[in-house]
């Protein structure tokens, strides 16, 4: 098959957006079909790659950091027109989400679209942080028309398949969750002078335990709840330290937060990092929590049960079938038991070894391998009806 793959977001930005589809791109190229990647310019993509456009973008005006596509390209469209796409996926629901969806229209083929964000979560971006109840009616609009215009939708989780469904989606819901590939992230990748030469970077000593957090520093991700856990954790574990690789809009926030709990010296921020290093990381952390309750799955949680670090997370529907309480993780329900959770773990390093093993036994039903196998599937079926 070719397959066109319209997303915002793609390397080198680095997100669960970004990850989901690069997985998918190289286990579909793995079993030969072909995938043509359809994106946005971005200032760090330097150098060209095959099968990967390019279409002009700027900044989104209520998010800079983000990037928009242009709408509509007559050059684009040409090329495509050339290169005899069996059918489209769409990974957005905006610019190139929306170019996708013209494409598909014009060359009469299907259009399968993966919904990965829940737009709730995220209108404080579009309102300034202000209060409204047009926007998230807005956006429950958005997602019911996008998808009911497409042949079939991915959801990652049941979670968000019923969601899409109380907006009123109609078209047939496939739940599909999104691989990743597990070897990247073991242990066995990294010798104990990597890890070392990392604590050294950070000023971290061998003994400190490590609380880590890989994600976009935004407000949707709450690592607040996590640096206010970080007076009581350190009351038990003076040495203890917070580690949080990422960037954006939050983080003076999140360091003023920090000073005034009096806990700055114990909060590291330690940047965005490149992905080829992202799994190193994992082994500097002795847990790794996120508060957050937006994601539609959850792959760092992935990640770092395949790197073998116990997970922390606050409960939502979405983790059901990846985190059981005390089994493959901890669970919290309300934010004031996350440092309680977090002495524990420090405190009872056996139970902790045996629920880490149990979470690396687990997280290999998210092999990319399946992940690929299931979409092929889905596509095939697809175009199966169309003939």
């Amino acid at each position: 098959m070719n397959i066109g793959i319209f997303t915002d977001t793609y390397y080198p930005q680095i997100n669960g957006v970004v990850t989901s589809i690069r997985t998918l791109e190289k286990e579909l190229n793995k079993r030969g079909h072909k995938v043509y990647i359809f994106t946005i310019t971005h200032p760090n993509a330097r150098k060209a790659t095959p099968r990967v456009f390019r279409l002009p973008s700027m900044p989104f005006v209520f998010l800079p950091s983000h990037r928009v596509g242009l709408l509509y390209s007559p050059k684009a469209v040409s090329m495509i027109k050339k290169l005899n796409l069996d059918l489209i996926h769409t990974h957005t629901e905006f610019s190139l989400g929306l170019f996708g969806k013209y494409m598909s229209k014009q060359l009469q083929i299907p259009n399968i679209h993966t919904y990965h964000t829940m737009y709730e979560d995220y209108v404080h971006y579009l309102t300034f942080g202000k209060q409204t109840k047009l926007t998230p009616k807005m956006a429950k609009v958005l997602s019911r028309v996008f998808c009911n215009k497409s042949n079939r939708v991915i959801a990652p989780t049941e979670k968000v398949k019923n969601i899409l469904e109380e907006y009123g989606v109609k078209k047939p819901i496939h739940v599909i969750p999104t691989g990743i590939d597990l070897q990247p992230f073991q242990k066995e990748n990294f010798s104990p002078e990597d890890i070392q030469a990392l604590r050294e970077q950070f000023h971290i000593e061998s003994k400190d335990p490590v609380i880590l957090f890989v994600g976009r520093i935004a407000k949707e991700k709450s690592i607040d709840v996590i640096i206010k856990a970080m007076p009581d954790v350190l009351q038990k574990f003076p040495t203890a330290k917070l580690l949080i690789i990422g960037e954006g809009p939050e983080r003076k926030d999140l360091e003023n937060l920090a000073a005034t709990l009096d806990v700055k010296d114990s909060v590291i921020f330690g940047g965005q990092q490149p992905w080829s290093e992202i799994g190193k990381f994992y082994q500097l952390g002795n847990v790794f929590v996120s508060a957050s309750v937006t994601e539609t799955q959850g792959l760092t949680f992935a990640e770092a049960m395949a790197g073998g670090i116990p997970v922390v997370a606050k409960y939502d529907k979405n983790l059901e079938g990846m985190i059981e309480d005390h089994k493959t993780g901890r669970l919290f329900y309300h934010d004031s038991d996350l440092s309680s959770i977090l002495i524990d773990i420090f405190s009872n390093q056996e139970n902790t070894v045996q629920m880490t093993q149990n979470a690396y036994m687990a997280v290999q039903q998210y092999s990319a391998d399946l992940f690929g196998e299931r979409v092929a599937s889905l596509y095939e079926d697809v175009l199966k009806e169309m003939k």
